[in-house]
């Protein structure tokens, strides 16, 4: 199969640049995954879809302000993405005008009143299929946690969203279940939920569940092959608990609805399934599951999502939950009633 069968004609105007005024006032496209046919609502509606006794999978991930601007040797300002971990002194980053950063580069890393914070120096390259040449190892003076981050950083938007961050993005980039920090993206299907709609949930019996996937920078990355199996996902980090996986189990063999609510949480779902006994293991691993036509959903049977990009890995896994040619249809549908897309953008609720 080919990734130029899953395209449409998508505006840049549609492409959300900020969030809704006040989250949870979203528009929710309702797709009916095996006829195909859709209805406009808004996202205070979505309870009233969900079967009582249903249960909602969430992903608790919070969003690093990794993104951080160091000043060079030579007085110049270099944007620096910090994508993970590899020791107390020692991390991984994408970094800006990469040819340029040849190890033993050094850098000073300020507070926005200028207060130095620490320094840093480039260690070495990394070799990565996902990232590209621009993936550095960064060797810092000091042991680095998550106040360098929360005093430095700033929210990592995405590269669509054309302007710089603001003081809003570090509460709308997070949604209201985020809890493990350690993503480079928000799960943006969480993005749409309020204490409201989780109490509506309540009142239908409905349990919120949480597991976690750190979302990568790779989300970003456009499929470069002609044909889907030639492509190769990134990995992501996951965990799932006793406790969900319990939960979740324990629906299924009652016959009551699993809802994932984001890609990142079918992703996880479908990744720590035991594909011989079809239950939900509990575990803490790391998927580079690609989700193409074809695939057997063993624990998902309702999906929340927002609209994705064209011929994208996202618009994939929907188009083979729902139908390539349903979701086509629907998107030609929401482009025509000018929904907003992406990260910021309006959702679908898959059923």
């Amino acid at each position: 199969m080919k990734i130029s069968e899953f395209t449409f004609e998508l505006p840049q105007e549609l492409i959300a640049q900020t969030p809704a005024q006040r989250r949870g006032e979203d528009r929710l496209l309702v797709i009916d995954r095996k006829t195909g046919e859709y209805q406009d609502c808004q996202m205070k509606d979505f309870p009233s879809f969900l079967e009582p006794g249903s249960v909602v999978v969430v992903n608790d991930t919070r969003v690093r302000k990794a993104r951080v601007f160091g000043i060079s040797e030579t007085g110049g300002k270099v944007e620096f993405l910090f994508t993970g971990a590899m020791g107390p002194d020692r991390w991984q980053a994408m970094v800006s005008k990469s040819k340029r950063q040849k190890p033993g580069k050094t850098y000073e890393f300020r507070t926005p009143e200028g207060e130095l914070y620490c320094k840093a120096m480039i260690d070495s390259d990394v070799d990565d299929h996902d990232q590209g040449s621009s993936l550095k190892v960064i060797k810092f003076d000091r042991e680095i946690d998550e106040n360098f981050f929360m005093k430095c950083g700033h929210v990592p938007l995405p590269p669509y969203i054309k302007r710089e961050d603001d003081f809003n993005d570090e509460t709308r980039y997070q949604t209201i279940f985020a809890n493990e920090c350690g993503s480079m993206a928000a799960p943006t299907a969480g993005l749409h939920f309020t204490p409201e709609i989780v109490a509506e949930l309540a009142k239908k019996n409905i349990e919120v569940l949480h597991i976690t996937l750190h979302v990568g920078m790779g989300t970003f990355m456009p499929v470069r092959t002609e044909n889907l199996e030639d492509h190769v996902m990134h990995t992501e980090g996951y965990h799932v608990s006793e406790e969900v996986a319990e939960k979740v189990n324990k629906a299924k063999a009652e016959g009551r609805k699993v809802i994932a609510i984001g890609t990142t949480s079918v992703r996880t779902l479908e990744s720590a399934v035991n594909r011989e006994t079809g239950l939900l293991e509990a575990k803490s691993s790391a998927t580079n599951l690609f989700i193409t036509p074809g695939f057997q959903f063993a624990i998902v049977d309702q999906m929340l999502t927002n609209f994705h990009t064209p011929e994208s890995t996202l618009l994939v896994l929907v188009s083979s939950f729902a139908g390539k040619e349903h979701i086509l249809n629907a998107y030609k549908h929401a482009v025509e009633q000018k929904y907003h897309f992406f990260s910021y953008g309006d959702a679908t609720f898959l059923k």
